[in-house]
């Protein structure tokens, strides 16, 4: 019998404030239960406009503690109403001072699983996340869910090989990338990048980007989100670019399997040639 898990992402346009962004998101994922779903995640700060257009100080007032935070809580209720797991990105506050871009994880019962921090953190012009997030440092956690083995690894994370490889190794089946990205910036990447780490580490990988434009600056967010193989095949159409959609695929985990033998990457590589890689 196929091992398949019923998949879902949200690509969301940014409804003016955090209750009806959640309450739309309650929505989008209930439907997705309906469709027969065991899985979804969200996009980059999904409870958030993404303020890292400006640098101000007002912005702070997004973030919420993780678990604890009201956001993280009603997603585990929506997990235990629904059935699935649940990918959350929010902008956590650990205590005073100490902010992270940070995505939790709950399993399909309304377990909190664990949470993982962006590394890479961006400063660039209408991406300023060094003025609000410390760089992860919970490592590369794979969380053993009801659906199987699923890692997160969060936007600008994706241009970076390193954390990708290290997912695979810790046992990822899944991989859920949430992001910001603008259509001026690097769209031509967005469709060759996630779907290259699918296949160098032989998983799933869930791309999600933001749609539309928001009220802090002129970033065109580009939707355009996609579930892709690790053949590095599209599973299905990718999402519109310009309309919020959520999106529900069949993904086949025997496939990882066939793959991993077929391509046997894995077996060949070389991890006693790469200490230079780890050289500052």
């Amino acid at each position: 019998m196929a091992n398949v898990v019923r998949a879902a992402l949200v690509q969301a346009t940014w409804t003016g404030d955090t209750e009806s962004m959640v309450a739309k998101h309650v929505e989008h994922a209930r439907e997705a239960a309906r469709q027969g779903a065991k899985i979804i995640g969200f996009q980059e700060v999904f409870n958030a406009p993404y303020f890292c257009q400006v640098q101000e100080p007002e912005h702070y007032g997004w973030a919420e503690p993780v678990p604890d935070g009201p956001t993280v809580v009603r997603m585990q209720e929506l997990a235990r109403e629904t059935g699935m797991v649940i990918v959350v990105p929010v902008f956590e506050v650990e205590q005073s001072g100490f902010y992270y871009n940070t995505a939790a994880v709950i399993d399909a019962d309304g377990t909190y699983l664990g949470k993982y921090r962006k590394h890479h953190i961006p400063q660039v012009k209408g991406f300023w996340e060094k003025y609000y997030f410390k760089p992860g440092n919970v490592g590369w956690p794979v969380f053993d869910t009801a659906v199987g083995k699923v890692g997160v690894y969060i936007c600008y994370d994706r241009h970076f090989p390193e954390g990708w490889r290290q997912l695979g190794l810790n046992g990822a089946q899944l991989v859920y990338n949430p992001s910001a990205t603008s259509r001026g910036l690097s769209a031509y990447l967005w469709q060759l990048e996630q779907p290259a780490a699918a296949v160098a580490n032989e998983y799933f990988v869930a791309a999600i980007n933001r749609v539309g434009q928001e009220e802090y600056g002129d970033n065109d967010f580009y939707g355009t989100s996609y579930f892709v193989d690790p053949r590095g095949q599209f599973v299905g159409e990718t999402a519109s670019d310009k309309s919020e959609e959520l999106v529900v695929r069949d993904l086949d985990f025997d496939l990882i399997e066939e793959v991993r033998q077929q391509w046997a990457f894995y077996r060949d590589r070389r991890p006693d040639a790469y200490e230079g890689l780890v050289q500052p």
